[in-house]
């Protein structure tokens, strides 16, 4: 059902619902042959039911069943052709409310690779500074010969933030743990980031549409300034080339 869908928003990938499924409490059914989301039931809000044909009839059921759970419908992502849709449908019935909070980081896929310009000058001299320090680095696909070190790292990285754990974090580290442990079941590729024979960092991203490349998660662990930057233009060297965004 969600190969029938634009899949313009992460909230549309199958892994991206599965790793932050615990997080926030997501339920899913099929309705009349599209996908039915909702998040949070002490304060259910819905993923829109994308496909081709009418809306009314999935939006009706939506609008019973958040009335059965005392609430109003509401959705916690709508593309722009979603919110069209139900402004022809609906005329004036739905309030459409921006949360810049929530908003992703959408970087052209060129930039992440080459680094240039000068807003992405921090970055730049971020790895630079891990290139000339950690002289011994290699990267590399993960792979079922090395998933093993990238748990361990992780577990390392978790201890190393333990002091500042929070509600969110624990989220997080749950999710990431999902993936890593299920990664060859989903469609997901991996790099990791080597100081020596020691991983320092890895992530884990999959295409998003014909011209997005989603990346789910990067990790590094404190005792290398720069990882992150590296891990992440060292990953969308990789794979993200024929990407735009």
């Amino acid at each position: 059902m969600l190969q029938q869908s634009p899949r313009g928003a992460l909230e549309y990938n199958f892994t991206s619902l599965f790793m932050w499924r615990h997080a926030y409490r997501l339920q899913a059914t099929e309705h009349l042959g599209r996908l039915i989301v909702v998040s949070d039931p002490d304060d259910p809000k819905y993923l829109f039911p994308d496909g081709p044909g009418p809306i009314e009839p999935y939006i009706e059921a939506l609008y019973k069943d958040a009335c059965a759970r005392g609430t109003r419908l509401a959705f916690w992502v709508l593309l722009d052709e979603h919110r069209e849709q139900l402004e022809r449908a609906y005329p004036g019935k739905f309030t459409v409310i921006a949360d810049r909070d929530a908003y992703d980081y959408v970087y052209l896929a060129d930039s992440l690779i080459t680094l240039r310009g000068k807003k992405l000058s921090s970055k730049r001299n971020h790895l630079n500074h891990f290139l000339s320090t950690f002289r011994d680095y290699t990267y590399e696909p993960i792979t079922k010969h090395n998933i093993q070190e990238v748990l361990e790292m992780d577990r390392l990285w978790c201890e190393e933030n333990y002091g500042y754990q929070t509600e969110s974090l624990t989220s997080e580290e749950n999710a990431v743990d999902q993936v890593l442990h299920n990664f060859f079941e989903l469609d997901v590729t991996g790099g990791l980031l080597r100081v020596g024979a020691k991983v320092v960092a890895f992530t884990l991203g999959e295409p998003l549409n014909d011209n997005t490349y989603l990346m789910h998660i990067e990790k590094a662990l404190n005792a290398y300034p720069g990882a992150y930057q590296a891990i992440n233009q060292m990953f969308a060297e990789a794979n993200t080339q024929g990407y735009i965004y």
